[in-house]
């Protein structure tokens, strides 16, 4: 059971580095054309976490605060950098930006897949499958604004 919270663990420290990125993004893009997708992307992250973080608590464990801050502050070193490449649209940060959203987001797809093979009880009352298309509907999605900021950014 040590193995499974300590996974489910580091999955919800990443969804904290991505929930502060997207926070960050909604402000620079507050007005303009991608503001309302990053607000979209932010609360289908935080249904996600809502999940997680009930599945860790069925599992008899805690959230861990050391993973938690050291994603919160990975988030802030990361976020310095995408801010000197440029997180406007034609902007290089913005690119790289998509591109780590779309990477933890098909981690989350792998841990929904994940946990249905495992078995802790309460993932009985989950729908991982449907957590899991989700996921990769919100790929698809980042993926989109991913190659017109490519576009863009490399004209």
């Amino acid at each position: 059971m040590k193995a499974i919270n300590s996974y489910m663990n580091d999955h919800l420290a990443g969804a904290v580095a991505a929930l502060e990125l997207l926070e960050h993004l909604i402000v620079v893009h507050k007005g303009k054309p991608l503001g309302p997708f990053f607000v979209e992307l932010e609360s289908d992250v935080k249904a996600d976490v809502a999940v997680l973080s009930k599945l860790i608590g069925a599992a008899h464990s805690s959230e861990s605060f050391p993973r938690k801050a050291a994603a919160w502050m990975a988030e802030k070193i990361v976020r310095a950098k995408f801010k000197a490449a440029g997180e406007q649209m034609g902007g290089l940060g913005l690119v790289q930006a998509l591109e780590m959203l779309e990477i933890g987001i098909r981690g989350k797809q792998l841990l929904w897949r994940a946990l249905a093979m495992s078995t802790l009880p309460a993932v009985r009352d989950v729908d991982l499958a449907g957590l899991e298309k989700r996921a990769v509907e919100q790929q698809q999605r980042v993926e989109k604004e991913r190659t017109e900021a490519a576009r863009a950014a490399f004209v």
